[in-house]
């Protein structure tokens, strides 16, 4: 049986060994996760019971579940605290979400054709959930996924992302000590021949990814007929800046939102679009701060930014940088590999418009500006590309940051802030080729409903009235 080796992220200290699951199983937790879903659902307080106990398991392991993220995942210590925060705070706005979903009383006198009727909607869940995580989240997309999953009373099962499995584990663990009845969460360990044939199975009512948009694409275009889906993908996060006081403030915020993670998250700014007069200083004020940025292994305190996920992607994001440099782009800061898998925070200064780093997703410690002439050829270029996912506006001039907002395609437009900015009640997803459907944990758990209309006429309406 196949082998997986979990790695610490920075040092390649073993952390542990674990055993793929094969074909065989993969069929197993379907067929299990289906007759569940066929038993019906569990009653709606026990699922609530569920919830609320589980909030306070993950709880009571803060800085255990802060430790693996930041040993499996390579995210800062620091940061990785406040993932587990936010994770337990969507355990809890789950529930909250199960008083806001119902289903609802449908008018029926628009026309005389409705004369005698009633009719309402009920919501039942939509069957087995299955759902391919990624990296850098590695315990909050899990959250994202699953309770969506649990709270609308489907069995789901969870493929985590082969090189972080271990928060996916342990929160499986801890759901079952809630008390969710076995099967109704399972973990699949797979490689990708075996994980595809998990997605693409008949049994499954509703796949959610969260990943690269080739991979996600390609398993939603081999769905089985009638199973609804939910893409999350990267983007190639714009902002505009125009005329905003608190330069100072913007500067320490945009290296922040740039670089957290390591550049490693869908929304983190990757292209800043500044005043042509204004862009050589605004680059430099950016770069003397991402300069001061500590990289190191990411369990350490002072490390500001860890590695990054594996060799193979720092090889890549040096080549994009060394390609745009080459090509013209102005290097203020970084530009070089530090390790194995680190990479020094980089600030460009207008590289081509059609090299790699302008036009496609970094994912990487790298940030760009741009300088431009008009707004309009701002927006211009920021609409270029073909993803759309947050964007972001900086003006003290409210008219003008409206107009920005409604010319940009984006899915959300943050306005003074950045386009990092979520909480995880609000709608979250892509346009074009960033993604498909709506995330969010209220979204999610109505994606993960379906409506059954009942129309009762007549005579009968009168036992239903009384």
């Amino acid at each position: 049986m196949e082998k997986l080796i979990v790695k610490q992220a920075y040092t390649g200290e073993i952390l542990s060994e674990l055993q793929m699951h094969d074909n065989t199983q993969v069929q197993n937790m379907l067929s299990t996760a289906y007759a569940l879903h066929k038993t019906g659902r569990l009653p709606k307080i026990q699922r609530i019971e569920i919830l609320q106990k589980l909030a306070d398991l993950v709880d009571g392991e803060r800085e255990d579940f802060a430790r693996l993220i930041a040993n499996e995942g390579g995210k800062p210590i620091r940061d990785a605290r406040v993932e587990v925060a936010r994770s337990i705070s969507g355990i809890r706005i789950a529930i909250i979400e199960l008083d806001n979903i119902k289903g609802k009383k449908i008018p029926m006198d628009y026309t005389s054709a409705g004369a005698g009727h009633k009719a309402h909607t009920i919501l039942e869940a939509i069957g087995v959930v299955v759902a391919v995580s990624a990296f850098n989240h590695p315990l909050n997309l899990a959250i994202h996924q699953v309770i969506p999953a649990i709270a609308s009373g489907c069995p789901v099962i969870i493929k985590p992302a082969i090189l972080t499995p271990l928060c996916t584990l342990r929160l499986a663990e801890l759901i079952q000590k809630a008390g969710l009845p076995v099967g109704w969460m399972q973990v699949a360990l797979l490689n990708n021949e075996n994980a595809e044939k998990l997605v693409i199975d008949s049994r499954v009512a509703f796949f959610s990814f969260i990943g690269s948009a080739k991979v996600g694409w390609d398993l939603k275009s081999k769905l089985a007929p009638g199973t609804r889906c939910a893409l999350e993908h990267g983007g190639v996060a714009p902002l505009i800046f125009d005329e905003y006081a608190d330069e100072e403030g913007f500067v320490s915020g945009v290296v922040k939102a740039s670089m957290y993670h390591s550049g490693q998250v869908c929304v983190s700014v990757q292209r800043i679009y500044v005043p042509e007069k204004r862009a050589q200083d605004l680059a430099q004020k950016i770069a003397n701060i991402a300069a001061k940025q500590i990289v190191g292994d990411a369990i350490n305190e002072d490390s500001d930014l860890g590695p990054l996920i594996s060799a193979k992607e720092t090889d890549r994001i040096e080549f994009w940088v060394d390609e745009a440099i080459v090509s013209g782009a102005q290097l203020m800061t970084g530009g070089k590999r530090i390790n194995a898998v680190s990479y020094e925070p980089t600030v460009l200064l207008n590289p081509p418009k059609d090299a790699k780093i302008s036009i496609q997703e970094v994912f990487g410690p790298v940030v760009c500006i741009y300088g431009y002439k008009i707004l309009d050829d701002a927006i211009k270029q920021a609409n270029s590309l073909g993803f759309s996912f947050q964007s972001a506006i900086f003006s003290d001039n409210a008219q003008r940051a409206m107009e920005i907002a409604e010319k940009l395609e984006a899915s959300a437009v943050m306005i003074n802030d950045y386009t990092t900015f979520r909480v995880d009640w609000m709608p979250f997803a892509g346009r074009k080729c960033s993604g498909y459907g709506i995330g969010g944990i209220g979204y999610t758990m109505r994606d993960m409903l379906e409506h059954k209309m009942i129309v009762i006429k007549n005579e009968l309406r009168v036992l239903f009235d009384s």
